[in-house]
């Protein structure tokens, strides 16, 4: 496949793998990528997924990459609350939550980092559309829910004032019952005690 084509057909994906390039041709030498890698016109993202060295990425196509390179996943954690503005901070890695092994992926493009979560919890995601991409982003109450149970010294009212939530976004997007419903599922006392902790004070801000 000369380039000219290749550009055509692919450029319009923030990465793309070997697989889904054989998938749509029976023909094509990965060795190309190997090629127009040191042509300087392709840039590896991790082991069989590239993107283009000129494409700029915004914050939903990093997120649609942090989906694709380590699967099953949807975006979670600080990333999902810095995303609904919950948390003031910018997040400098990308978070999600797997029901594969923990791992943290150093990229050209960023920092995408994966937390373990038992495979039923791996639920309370929407699938956001960008551009004809469909993203899984964990709904607010599940992203509330799975940053407080995997940062198990985050347990006091003060450490929960110190996350700096932003009240008026909480209020508007955390749906008391759904909260709890999800909460259910965790059947984890420390979680319970935690989610009343940080209702309690919401509540009274």
């Amino acid at each position: 496949m000369q380039y000219i084509n290749f550009n055509k057909q692919y450029h319009p994906l923030p990465i793309f793998s070997v697989n889904e390039i054989l998938k749509s041709t029976s023909v094509f030498d990965s060795k190309q990528l190997v090629y127009w890698q040191k042509k300087g016109y392709l840039q590896k993202i991790i082991n069989r997924w590239y993107c283009f060295s000129d494409k700029s990425f915004s914050e939903k196509d990093l997120f649609f990459v942090a989906n694709k390179i380590y699967s099953p996943s949807y975006i979670s954690f600080e990333s999902a609350l810095a995303y609904y503005n919950l948390i003031p901070e910018g997040v400098y890695s990308i978070t999600s939550a797997t029901s594969l092994k923990t791992k943290t992926f150093k990229t050209i493009r960023g920092e995408f980092v994966y937390h373990k979560l038992k495979p039923s919890l791996m639920f309370g995601y929407d699938l956001v559309s960008d551009n004809g991409k469909a993203i899984k982003i964990a709904k607010p109450a599940k992203a509330i829910l799975d940053f407080l149970y995997i940062n198990s010294h985050i347990n006091t009212i003060e450490g929960m004032e110190e996350l700096r939530l932003n009240t008026d976004v909480f209020k508007k997007l955390i749906r008391k019952k759904e909260l709890l419903i999800y909460l259910e599922v965790y059947n984890n006392k420390s979680l319970e005690h935690k989610t009343k902790t940080l209702l309690k004070l919401m509540s009274h801000a």
